[in-house]
């Protein structure tokens, strides 16, 4: 632009004052190059795999295959639930050959770094170890901090190992409502032992019993303090106990309390059919006994497979699931029933109010729930 056609108002030294000049390096918005930019730094939409890839994906025991499926059957949208079953239904058949075992322990107990140590044991043996572990949910927002990946540093840079955190979304038991499911995969895609970490011993933990073969309950030393807070019944669930921290100034103790859990353990009735539960003692920090605990499960299995209890505990594991997904979908669909959740806030203020007895508010909305199935 020459300084005759210059407007007054246009600065020659300030080229922003001018729309008709161009600062080098720049291109003329609707330029091809421009639009080949915007095209390179659009946001790219990704496609979900389809079922067919994640199940080729699974067998060739591919992990974000692996994590994709986790993720879908963990899903709580409704297009996702059929895909999920789809899915499942097709890799059924290769499922079913690991070892599953359920962890548990008192706070403090320390069941993550066992798990780690454990878990790095058996991939030096050879074995492919997937850890389900389980944290616990806001009951606010319904999130958890899912730190087992950060906990478990170690193993979960290890390529024979594979961990998947997830919130237990509430459920009883410590364990997230398709745990089951999870654990289906993870031995389709060729993982040999399934090691189910739960949020912490408690009443309503027990349903672990139900879906694993081998029953662990991680203690502390001072099973005479200890005992005060603990449920007998998770005892008489458990298929060993290991006295943890065995280490140290804490070594002696960790014996002394052997001794006095066995002796407990001679009176209880023992949790699987021809299987005396015993007490043992085991260190992470030292691995001393990380070896023992993996032979006391592998002659559980052994002996469970020659006398039938194990199959037969596989068939009990099969029952429960039927039943627990019964539950589960009674309970969504009641809850999304248009006629439930119309009368349920009305309800809800009443019954607080003391207008209606909580069993007269109940029979109302299924009666209106069934009377929509009829």
């Amino acid at each position: 632009m020459s300084e005759e056609t210059r407007p007054e108002w246009s600065d020659p030294n300030n080229p922003d004052t001018c729309s008709s000049i161009i600062r080098k390096g720049e291109e003329l918005e609707g330029s091809s190059t421009a639009v080949q930019r915007n095209i390179r730094f659009q946001k790219r939409t990704k496609t979900a795999p389809s079922i067919e890839e994640l199940y080729t994906g699974i067998l060739s025991g591919n992990r974000s295959s692996l994590a994709k499926a986790i993720t879908l059957i963990e899903s709580n949208a409704e297009h996702h639930f059929q895909q999920a079953q789809t899915l499942l239904q097709k890799l059924l058949p290769h499922s079913g050959a690991s070892i599953r075992i359920g962890i548990t322990g008192v706070p403090g107990a320390g069941k993550s770094t066992f798990i780690e140590e454990f878990g790095m044991y058996l991939c030096g043996l050879g074995h492919r170890v997937a850890v389900l572990a389980i944290d616990p949910s806001s009951s606010i927002n319904g999130g958890s901090i899912l730190g087992d990946k950060t906990r478990m540093e170690q193993l979960s840079r290890n390529p024979s190992a594979f961990i998947r955190p997830s919130p237990s979304g509430g459920k009883l038991g410590g364990v997230h409502r398709k745990t089951r499911e999870a654990m289906l995969i993870c031995e389709a895609a060729g993982y040999d032992v399934i090691l189910i970490e739960t949020v912490g011993v408690g009443q309503s933990e027990v349903i672990i019993r139900d879906m694993v073969d081998f029953f662990m309950l991680l203690v502390l030393t001072g099973a005479g303090d200890e005992l005060q807070g603990m449920k007998k019944g998770i005892m008489e669930l458990a298929d060993a106990l290991i006295v943890h921290k065995a280490d140290g100034a804490n070594r002696e103790k960790a014996f002394q309390t052997q001794k006095e859990y066995n002796q407990i353990l001679h009176f209880l009735q023992p949790a699987t059919k021809g299987w005396q539960t015993k007490a043992h003692t085991c260190s992470s920090l030292t691995k001393d006994g990380i070896n023992d605990v993996w032979k006391v499960i592998k002659t559980f299995v052994m002996n469970g497979k020659a006398s039938g209890v194990f199959e037969q505990r596989r068939k009990g594991q099969l029952r429960e699931w039927l039943y627990s997904m019964i539950t589960d979908q009674l309970q969504f669909q009641f809850f999304h029933d248009p006629e439930v959740t119309l009368h349920l806030p009305k309800l809800e203020n009443e019954v607080m109010a003391g207008e209606k007895t909580v069993t007269i508010a109940a029979e109302f909305l299924f009666k209106a729930f069934f009377r929509k199935k009829e």
